[in-house]
């Protein structure tokens, strides 16, 4: 049985529609009910809210907090899974890779993923990613990642590319960066 913590930090991939203010919000986590919808044999997920913000409201002592529980938790598991808003992924991504790469880091796979469309919307990619996040944590090597849009790239250098609604790796290091196990 493979062990992934999975920590919830909030992003767009959990806002559901509050009717009374006509706005998405994160209010609740939606992540057992997309949870529930997958087939996931052979895995056995521990789930940890940290937190329920949108990524854009998210200050230097998140990326921190959530950094820390990382390298706090991840020894206990076979790998690590964070669902994060998109604005601010690439920040939480860089703080746990520096934090990662510490002699007394433990060596496991975390990836992060989110959506750019709520699970709520029709046409969300939320499922999607949380389903390639949970592979890709099985495949990669120790490290961190972002599973997104049929695609794994590895920190450090990721960044959101706005205009093309997914992830990219910066020009200095190549786009293909996974690392099998």
């Amino acid at each position: 049985m493979f062990r992934v913590l999975l920590i919830s930090t909030g992003g767009t991939i959990e806002k559901t529609y509050d009717e009374l203010a006509g706005v998405l919000a994160n209010h609740v986590s939606v992540l057992d009910v997309m949870l529930a919808s997958l087939e996931l044999r052979g895995i056995e997920i521990t789930r940890l809210g940290l937190m329920n913000k949108d990524s854009l409201e998210m200050t230097a002592a998140d990326h921190a907090l959530i950094a820390d529980t990382v390298v706090e938790r991840a020894g206990a598991f076979d790998g690590v899974v964070i669902v994060h808003g998109t604005d601010r992924l690439a920040e939480s991504g860089e703080r746990i890779h520096a934090r990662m790469t510490a002699p007394d880091a433990p060596r496991r796979p975390v990836v992060l993923t989110g959506a750019m469309r709520p699970y709520e919307m029709r046409r969300t990619d939320a499922v999607q990613n949380l389903t390639e996040a949970l592979t890709a944590v099985k495949l990669v090597g120790p490290g961190v990642y972002v599973a997104m849009h049929n695609q794994v790239l590895a920190f450090p250098d990721v960044r959101k590319d706005s205009k093309a609604g997914t992830f990219t790796k910066s020009a200095s290091h190549g786009a293909h960066a996974t690392s099998p196990r």
